[in-house]
């Protein structure tokens, strides 16, 4: 299969910079494997640059549209809430006058956090928890119901379908 001719041949195309696939190509009966193997086993690391094709030119025939004026601001409408924030409860006061902390919580208090946690007046609400983490006040506020989705629309037209007039234009 690799008589000295093919040999020859191939250490003539592999200096002049050739890559695997073409010496193979070149050669026939061989695959690139085959050519990057025997390459290997005779030694060749030296060669020229390995031929690369050449790098395409892409203009691009349209011109650019350069932005003018800024644009408008977009308004969002404001959301308003689903429901109302009840007035803020204070902690409820234990028996003994102390009021519910990260010790002294309990699996049947409502762990509503008042307050600044790095504060010393932090507490929890300490009322009776219903079905949950929260007493009835605290889950409404804590569980909304879902919104329903609407469309997300900024001025006249979707942002898409200005895109898309902008981009038929150029």
């Amino acid at each position: 299969m690799w008589t000295d001719e093919r040999v020859a041949t191939l250490r003539k195309l592999w200096t002049d910079g050739l890559s695997a696939s073409q010496i193979a190509k070149q050669l026939g009966g061989v695959t690139r494997n085959a050519v990057i193997g025997k390459v290997h086993r005779l030694g060749l690391a030296g060669r020229a640059t390995p031929s690369r094709p050449a790098k395409r030119i892409v203009r691009n025939n349209r011109p650019r549209i350069m932005a003018g004026a800024p644009s408008r601001p977009r308004t969002i409408p404001s959301l308003a809430p689903l429901v109302e924030a009840p007035p803020p409860l204070e902690p409820m006061a234990q028996a003994d006058g102390s009021v519910a902390s990260v010790l002294t919580v309990t699996d049947r208090m409502c762990k509503w956090p008042i307050g600044d946690p790095a504060d010393t007046t932090f507490a929890f609400c300490g009322r009776e928890s219903c079905d949950g983490p929260y007493c009835s006040e605290h889950a409404r506020l804590g569980f909304q119901p879902q919104r329903p989705r609407q469309r997300k629309v900024y001025g006249e037209q979707p942002d898409e379908l200005r895109r898309i007039q902008r981009y038929a234009s150029m």
